[in-house]
């Protein structure tokens, strides 16, 4: 599970550093020992740890303070240390002080076993998955704008299977999902491996037009056809002839324009307004809704035949809350891609907190908002570059909803519920797939069953 992770244990404590220094190389971390600070910052420039566990009473002089100047001189050398800070019973305040201004978490002595194994993984979970997305930040295309290609979830994965399948034929795609979660570029994604790569690829919103003027932006119309029709016009169907039409939001299309829609698909022509004779065209149609056809079909709002006829093939794509391990990595593209907003022109990165509020928030908006907030949150952000919970539109509401710390909880009841929130986080980061999240957690599956009957998951 530690995949040789490193440690570096500091604490002048000779029985310290040798009984949890083999606790955590029994559980196959890489332990190196520090027994006081300049010794520490030297381990510390020279290697790259996953974790620090660090005494804040070191030698030369055993003072708090300067084991607070420690940590601070950590950070500042690499802000994305995970670092667990350790303090005796009656020295708390420090220790809390210690997580305000950066440290991963705190442990008091005597320090439980149990509980230091259990925030050590966490450190080592997220110091990786911060090195995955930063890895992806620095290879992701800048030619996926909305970043609609781009992801690792199961359920992203198979409509991205399904769009390679369809690409290569000529039969008709629909394209199902919620607003923002991008179904033209799915549509482009499509048009651009297909044989028909080097035709036009021509969208057009149906949703957008009035009804008047939705068949003629569709078939052209010819000089006269009506007033203002000063020249002939060719529709949208001619553009894209010989490439694909991209008919975006086709649940709003009006049953009139869904007949003359179904009569081109069937027939190759389009006849356009006010035209003598009907004109041939080779186009593929790509459709795409946010709405559900079946309701509207029971409504009489949207016509059965035409219905089969866009639904050669159906790809789904999911919402970004059904995706939440993609969320870090869209959210690292975005970043890459704002930079150019920014007055320092930097690319941003995400504070531990800040990840995890983005993995708490509902999405309603999905690509589209996450996009957004983090153009919003570069420019706003001026030249810090690690980006925090504030720095997003929704911000005061995740500080709003968090937990307030029990003071009165026992130590036992501190530790089930930090175990709780780890296995609640892991499990919406892993879209609640028990063997991935069991894997992460180091945790057998019938382990993580257990504890997900024990605490009500």
């Amino acid at each position: 599970m530690s995949d040789n992770a490193r440690i570096l244990l500091v604490d002048d404590d000779r029985a310290f550093r040798r009984v949890y220094g083999k606790l955590l190389e029994g559980e196959g971390y890489e332990v190196e020992r520090a027994d006081d600070r300049p010794s520490a910052r030297e381990a510390f420039s020279s290697g790259d740890f996953d974790v620090v566990v660090l005494d804040l009473m070191l030698p030369p002089d055993g003072s708090v303070q300067k084991g607070l100047d420690a940590l601070s001189e950590m950070l500042s050398e690499n802000p994305r240390a995970k670092i667990v800070v350790v303090s005796g019973a009656g020295d708390t305040q420090f220790a809390v002080r210690a997580v305000k201004e950066g440290a991963f978490d705190f442990l008091t002595k005597p320090v439980d076993p149990d509980v230091l194994l259990i925030v050590v993984e966490r450190a080592v979970a997220r110091t990786k998955l911060q090195r995955q997305v930063e890895s992806l930040q620095d290879s992701l295309a800048a030619s996926s704008p909305a970043g609609a290609m781009i992801g690792q979830s199961p359920a992203f994965e198979n409509a991205v299977r399904m769009a390679e399948r369809v690409a290569r034929s000529d039969l008709p795609v629909l394209v199902t999902g919620e607003n923002g979660t991008g179904k033209e570029l799915m549509a482009r994604t499509i048009h651009e491996h297909s044989p028909r790569a080097d035709g036009a690829f021509v969208a057009v919103n149906c949703g957008a037009l009035p009804e008047t003027l939705l068949e003629s932006t569709l078939f052209g119309h010819v000089q006269g056809a009506f007033t203002g029709a000063k020249t002939d016009r060719p529709g949208v169907f001619a553009e894209a002839d010989g490439g694909t039409l991209f008919l975006d939001e086709i649940g709003d299309t009006p049953p009139s324009l869904q007949v003359k829609l179904l009569r081109t698909l069937e027939s190759g022509e389009i006849h356009p307004v006010g035209a003598d004779r009907p004109q041939t065209v080779d186009v593929r149609i790509i459709s795409a809704t946010n709405r559900d056809l079946d309701a509207l079909q029971a409504s009489g709002e949207f016509r059965e035949d035409f219905y089969w006829r866009i639904k050669g093939a159906e790809i789904a794509l999911p919402p970004l809350r059904r995706r939440p391990t993609d969320i870090p990595i869209l959210a690292a593209h975005f970043l890459n891609q704002a930079a150019a907003l920014s007055a320092d022109g930097r690319v941003k990165t995400l504070s531990d907190a800040a990840r995890s509020a983005l993995l708490e928030h509902a999405w309603s908006g999905n690509l589209r908002e996450l996009r957004h907030e983090m153009q919003r949150a570069t420019v706003l952000v001026g030249e810090r570059d690690v980006l925090e919970p504030e720095d997003f539109s929704f911000g005061h509401k995740v500080a709003a909803g968090a937990a307030t710390p029990d003071t009165q909880a026992t130590l036992h009841e501190k530790v089930e519920a930090l175990e709780r929130r780890e296995i609640e986080a892991a499990l919406v980061r892993h879209g609640g797939n028990r063997t991935r999240t069991a894997e992460e957690l180091g945790l057998s599956r019938q382990g993580l069953l257990n504890k997900i009957e024990r605490y009500g998951l």
